[in-house]
């Protein structure tokens, strides 16, 4: 069985929904740069420019998931978790006017799942696909 990198919590999961219906397709995107620093950030599909260098770490609540490569590095042997916490950020992220704001929450991976996780794909490889 292949480990995923990234789930959500049922909080995200809703706030998702609500915004999916308004907005349409997501996509999520975290950097380790500007604004929020490192914290997920919900476009619009398309409307955020994916990288070359980018990472994509799975699809949640069918929405996929992309991080910095420089970001992932640090986060590499974490398992990730999309949640939703009160309050507003300071980013572009579509979340930001309903004053709630996804947030990551991480744990290490086991040594088992370190074994099972699905090779990477970088944003170039994720393009060329779609």
């Amino acid at each position: 069985m292949t480990t995923s990198r990234i789930d959500l919590s049922s909080e995200a999961f809703e706030l998702i929904s609500e915004l999916k219906e308004v907005h349409g397709e997501l996509m999520f995107h975290q950097s380790g740069g500007c604004c929020d620093g490192s914290s997920p950030m919900c476009f619009a599909k398309g409307d955020f420019k994916v990288g070359l260098s980018d990472v994509w770490l799975g699809t949640i609540a069918e929405c996929d998931f992309f991080m910095s490569a420089d970001q992932f590095e640090y986060w590499k042997h974490t398992h990730l978790t999309l949640d939703v916490t009160e309050g507003r950020g300071a980013s572009f992220s579509l979340e930001i006017p309903t004053g709630k704001r996804f947030v990551i929450k991480s744990r290490i991976f086991e040594e088992r799942e370190m074994e099972n996780l699905p090779p990477i794909k970088t944003g170039e490889e994720y393009l060329e696909e779609a």
